[in-house]
């Protein structure tokens, strides 16, 4: 069975709060740069603030963040959040639930955990 010591995982996870600089919400998964923040992207959010790692649930480690007025630049369905430094597509993931935007409007996400599971 593999391991790795919490200190690995919090290093990993320091990278994304350490290096963020905005958090987009798309419409679908993006799997580079420039999905997240042009082709997907409906609207995001700079100045990202994250908790300090803490234990995971069900296990691993975490690190949490919530956003509030972020910019919508246009309408549709925002399923997936993606955080991006300079040009690097960092971490995404799914939304805790869908959001129906406008562009012009604000969006806000009242919880988003970045979770890295224990070594299996």
């Amino acid at each position: 069975m593999a391991f790795l010591a919490d200190s690995v995982l919090d290093a990993a996870l320091s990278e994304i709060s350490s290096n963020a600089v905005a958090l987009h919400i798309c419409k679908q998964a993006p799997s580079s740069y420039t999905q997240a923040t042009s082709t997907h992207s409906l609207g995001n959010k700079s100045g990202l603030s994250f908790d300090a790692a803490a234990n995971g649930s069900p296990n691993g480690r975490k690190i949490s963040t919530s956003v509030s007025n972020g910019s919508v630049s246009a309408s549709g369905d925002a399923t997936h959040w993606a955080i991006v430094s300079g040009s690097v597509l960092l971490a995404h993931g799914l939304l805790p639930a869908s959001q129906a935007v406008t562009s012009g409007n604000k969006f806000n996400i009242s919880s988003l955990d970045i979770r890295i599971p224990d070594a299996a």
